[in-house]
């Protein structure tokens, strides 16, 4: 039965690479031709696939359908939330879950500290846009013509000698943080305070969600904070596995 499920599975990742007909669908499952017909029969019965009047077999109505009403359910603050409470339990630090709604950046999930210094931050509560990492990594997803038009609408307050100080900055920062796919928050909202955090995408690569991490530095140094960079990408790099439906089939092939 599971080699069933597999193989009639198996046609789907075919079938959206383009219409194919019952051969080909044969020879990629490596079974008989009556084979690949019974398990395209039944994928036709349920809606997952179509028959075209060339022969030919394409993906069904129903699997969009499907899939849509998957991606509107899709909740990535409840996948993420055990994967920031592991990342929180190995280093201790401030774990934040952020997402870009209705030109603000807003915090959607918080792990707290377990030392005693802890962040002023709350769920709900937008961020300093122009200088917080989760910030800088959800509008560098941004097409460049909103980046701009953005920071040109922008004020740029100096929260600190490190905040970023006008447009032409911001820009340049966000083009740096979309080229190297990480970002840091160095004393630029507070001086006592160092973030650095990694982006979250979804099945079409676009970034939906931003995680960080985020200490004061009576507990650690901006340096130590970094060198927990590759942690904090991973986390973001399995929460994105999870989120975005990828299988590890298909990471083997990336």
């Amino acid at each position: 039965m599971s080699q069933t499920v597999d193989r009639a599975l198996s046609i789907l990742p075919l079938l959206a690479e383009g219409p194919a007909d019952l051969g080909k669908v044969a020879d990629r499952l490596g079974v008989h031709k009556s084979t690949a017909l019974r398990l395209l029969r039944t994928l036709h019965e349920h809606g997952l696939v179509h028959r075209q009047q060339d022969q030919r077999y394409r993906l069904g109505a129903r699997l969009f359908a499907l899939a849509q009403e998957a991606v509107e359910n899709l909740d990535v603050r409840e996948i993420a939330h055990p994967h920031l409470v592991s990342l929180n339990e190995q280093i201790g630090h401030t774990v934040h879950l952020a997402v870009y709604e209705e030109n603000e950046v807003l915090y959607i999930d918080k792990v707290e500290s377990r030392y005693p210094v802890r962040m002023y931050s709350r769920i709900g509560k937008p961020v300093a846009i122009t200088v917080a990492a989760v910030a800088k990594l959800l509008l560098a997803d941004l097409p460049e013509a909103e980046r701009r038009a953005l920071a040109e609408r922008l004020d740029f307050p100096m929260y600190t000698p490190r905040s970023i100080p006008n447009a032409a900055a911001f820009l340049k920062e966000l083009a740096s943080v979309r080229e190297q796919g990480w970002a840091t928050d160095l004393g630029g909202h507070e001086e006592s305070i160092n973030c650095v955090g990694a982006p979250i995408r979804g099945a079409d690569g676009r970034v939906v969600a931003a995680m960080s991490v985020s200490a004061p530095n009576v507990v650690v140094t901006a340096d130590e904070l970094l060198a927990l960079l590759p942690l904090v990408r991973r986390t973001a790099d399995a929460i994105t596995r999870e989120y975005s439906g990828q299988t590890p089939r298909q990471e083997a092939r990336a």
